[in-house]
């Protein structure tokens, strides 16, 4: 499956001036579903693509910002409509018709048991997760989970996730210059990603913790005006 995806990215990346914003939309929206869709072989090239001033506005960070925001908002729509599915469909019918679309029963079970004990946080912790990453906004949508929260968290963690793909692309365009393929730079892009996989995660971590505990001070504060009131 994979190498069929890069095989059409190889080909669409001639169109990548005209369509290229466009495509990785469509692309990132299909990902964040529940089709089989390496964010990986998009946003890399993508990233690659603006390092090389292949894309729309012809200058790096035009189309590199541009990049990031239209990978999250397709991972962000994509998210909506697993949650919307799955708050329209229930628990039931997943488990019992979710193999025929690519959702197994220990898949599902496993992202519902990380969203019962990390709570609405674990929507943006897995966004840089593979496998949860298309997964956590099901066991959202079955808990129906606030929908503001929901949208912030999902943006959030989509936004740092496609900021750290097109950053690895933009890095291989500029130590690899014109010598490389879309092929070699998505091979080399998953390798620098797998290396520095446990930093980033660290971070992810880190980040979700400052929140947290700034967001308890903050209620904790309200909670006590609202008492002393």
């Amino acid at each position: 499956m994979t190498e069929a995806i890069i095989t059409q990215v190889e080909h669409l990346a001639s169109y990548a001036f005209v369509w290229g914003f466009i495509l990785i939309f469509l692309f990132m929206t299909m990902e964040s579903t529940v089709l089989p869709i390496p964010s990986e072989v998009v946003m890399i090239p993508a990233g690659f693509m603006a390092y090389r001033e292949e894309l729309t506005f012809r200058a790096f960070w035009p189309d590199m910002i541009a990049v990031i925001i239209i990978g999250t908002l397709g991972s962000v729509c994509g998210a909506w409509i697993n949650y919307y599915v799955s708050a329209k469909l229930g628990r039931p019918f997943l488990y019992k018709y979710g193999k025929y679309f690519f959702l197994s029963e220990k898949s599902l079970q496993r992202a519902e048991e990380v969203f019962r004990q990390y709570g609405e946080m674990a929507t943006f912790v897995c966004r840089l997760i593979p496998v949860l990453r298309h997964l956590i906004s099901i066991p959202a949508g079955l808990a129906q989970m606030n929908r503001k929260s929901f949208t912030v968290y999902t943006a959030a963690g989509a936004g740092l996730w496609m900021a750290i793909l097109a950053g690895i692309g933009a890095y291989l365009g500029h130590i690899l210059g014109q010598k490389a393929s879309y092929r070699e730079i998505i091979y080399k892009g998953e390798e620098l990603l797998h290396e520095h996989f446990l930093l980033i995660m660290i971070i992810t971590f880190l980040l979700a913790g400052i929140y947290y505990v700034i967001h308890h001070k903050i209620m904790t504060k309200k909670i006590s005006e609202a008492e002393n009131a």
